[in-house]
């Protein structure tokens, strides 16, 4: 399976980390680290050399009841930390719905789209439509992030998701885009409750039918927080198992703060898969 970008045709046979590279104040777990570009520039270089495949760079906190940022302030976010960011030879994700951010960062390199919104923002689905390669991640999102926790999503949220996935992948494959551009993110904790984020977890399969590579977003959420008791910044070893799970039941991309601890967890999960795939007997 190819994921196709702008730069770079990723290669998914193997899982991929994305580093997480939060330029805000107000994250719901580090936000203010890396506020600064030189912070955030380091923090990218520090991802890379843990092991980072993909780096996601966003100007907006997407917690619940966080209000937007104003268009220039994210542009004064984002675009000096991904000029740089751009040659560290890894894919560089852009996380924004605003098209003026979108066109800004593909012009100046950026490989892959990550929308929370799904290109439902007027004039997003055309920013991307009109980059050749450009890749993209649809999300989920039931709501928007001011509310969306107050009133999460009823029933089944395992059909409602794929059902809108299509659909936003329908609209986008219309104008042109190949699938080989489009990934799939379920948008754990984006206006669903508990029980709906462990059931996309526990039935990822479902998601998967349809061939979309699944990105993965497990890293620190309150889902997480709600079944171990911990708070944001001791979830490290309940964001790797959910990540380790997540891999293990078909995501090719998983998007975690934590890199170095998630990619030798990964290490191990595919040491496993290797000699469980080997026929029986030749293991030393």
């Amino acid at each position: 399976m190819i994921w196709q970008t702008s730069r770079f045709r990723i290669d998914l046979s193997r899982p991929r980390v994305m580093g997480i590279v939060n330029v805000t104040p107000d994250s719901f777990s580090d936000g203010g680290l890396h506020e600064s570009t030189r912070a955030a520039l380091a923090h990218c270089e520090a991802l890379v050399a843990q092991g980072a495949d993909i780096l996601d760079i966003g100007g907006e906190s997407s917690r619940p009841g966080t209000a937007p940022v104003p268009l220039e302030q994210e542009l004064a976010r984002v675009l000096p930390v991904l000029r740089e960011a751009v040659t560290l030879g890894v894919p560089v994700s852009v996380d924004t719905y605003k098209p003026e951010v979108m066109r800004r960062a593909l012009d100046l390199g950026a490989d892959i789209i990550n929308d929370i919104w799904a290109l439902r923002q007027a004039g997003a689905r055309e920013a991307v439509v009109a980059h050749a390669s450009c890749g993209v991640c649809l999300m989920h999102m039931h709501g928007e992030p001011q509310t969306m926790q107050r009133s999460p999503l009823d029933g089944d949220a395992v059909p409602q998701v794929l059902a809108f996935l299509r659909e936003q992948t329908g609209a986008l494959q219309a104008l042109g885009v190949d699938a080989a551009r489009i990934a799939w993110d379920p948008g754990i904790g984006f206006g669903k409750t508990v029980e709906q984020n462990f059931a996309l977890l526990a039935r990822q399969a479902e998601l998967l039918v349809d061939g979309y590579p699944l990105l993965a977003g497990w890293s620190r959420k309150s889902s997480l927080g709600s079944v171990t008791g911990q708070p944001v910044n001791d979830r490290l070893e309940a964001s790797v198992t959910a990540a380790v799970l997540a891999v293990e039941r078909g995501a090719r991309v998983v998007r975690v703060h934590d890199v170095r601890e998630t990619v030798a967890a990964l290490k191990v999960l595919a040491a496993t898969i290797s000699i469980a795939e080997q026929p029986m007997g030749t293991t030393a």
